[in-house]
């Protein structure tokens, strides 16, 4: 069986070595690799996962983010994911059934690589080894936190408590080749006593453990300002989400919980056809350390319309 795997996964690498891949020159801004984060598409992935990668192929997307749970992730988090997806009306997620070896192998045959995976906080707190298995198996080095789950986020004690952490899971991950990196959503950006969480982040994590990846959308609506953290933080933040608004929200609440999410996703629209000032936002993350940058159009309806739309604004820098 092994043998016959490492077969098919040879053949399928070696055909993607000679099949035509389509070129896209690097823009102005020289945004090279234009990434795609996966929650953009999950219904297409969870139905035809191999006609979901050539059109994103064909778009002219080079990178891409994936969201878990894996076969790696802890039980924990696969009964979480598996409570929630009843509502999506989807449920596909990690490599979509095929081994590590045979899904890179179909990623590689439309010219696409996997810089960085969203996990989950008890596989980072309990599943390091194999994170840093399916890293070499798959060619990832960044392993993501998309959230921090509700419960452990009650007060700035937490928050302090969560660097201290981030600092270990940090180190941990370092051992076995990979980075951690911190995904905002809306939570955090609004004072407490005070402070403000996601600073107690930043100012309290060690810039050689810990990166960050900016949600701009998220952090728009949660009130904060893109511009200010990427000035403030040269150097942190490796890897940016790319999303668009149609008119400036903000969330009722402290953009919290899933609730509050969902309330702004018909505020999402194609990069470059909103009010964000992305061409100022994108420049200023190059100058200071931003080294991916996914489109994300969460469950964007039309995909194959949408996701183009976004790759050639950007691409057109």
């Amino acid at each position: 069986m092994f043998r016959r795997e490492f077969l098919r996964t040879s053949a399928a690498l070696s055909a993607a070595a000679i099949l035509p891949i389509p070129s896209f020159a690097s823009n102005a801004l020289g945004l090279e690799k234009i990434g795609i984060q996966f929650f953009s598409l999950p219904k297409l992935l969870d139905k035809d996962v191999h006609a979901a990668l050539k059109l994103l192929s064909d778009i002219g997307f080079r990178e891409a983010e994936l969201y878990g749970p894996f076969p790696f992730s802890t039980q924990h988090a696969k009964d979480r994911w598996n409570a929630v997806t009843p509502s999506l009306g989807w449920s596909g997620s990690g490599f979509y059934g095929m081994p590590p070896k045979e899904f890179r192998a179909a990623l590689a045959q439309h010219g696409l690589t996997v810089p960085s995976i969203h996990t989950d906080l008890d596989t980072l707190r309990k599943g390091m080894p194999a994170l840093g298995e399916a890293g070499q198996q798959i060619g990832f080095t960044y392993i993501g936190l998309p959230a921090i789950p509700e419960e452990e986020r009650k007060t700035l004690d937490d928050y302090k408590r969560l660097a201290d952490e981030f600092n270990k899971i940090g180190a941990e991950a370092k051992k076995y080749g990979l980075r951690y990196a911190y995904h905002n959503h809306g939570y955090g950006l609004k004072e407490i006593n005070g402070q403000i969480p996601l600073d107690i982040i930043l100012n309290n994590t060690d810039p050689e453990l810990v990166f960050f990846e900016m949600d701009l959308y998220w952090t728009t609506a949660g009130g904060a300002n893109p511009v200010d953290y990427l000035n403030r933080y040269p150097n942190r933040y490796h890897l940016m989400h790319v999303k668009d608004m149609k008119e400036k929200v903000l969330f009722e609440g402290d953009g919290g919980n899933s609730k509050q999410w969902i309330a702004l996703f018909p505020y999402m629209t194609t990069a470059g056809s909103g009010v964000l000032d992305l061409k100022n936002i994108l420049t200023v993350a190059k100058k200071q350390g931003v080294k991916h940058f996914f489109v994300e159009q969460d469950m964007v309806a039309n995909p194959e319309e949408a996701l183009k739309k976004s790759f050639d604004y950007l691409h057109s820098l």
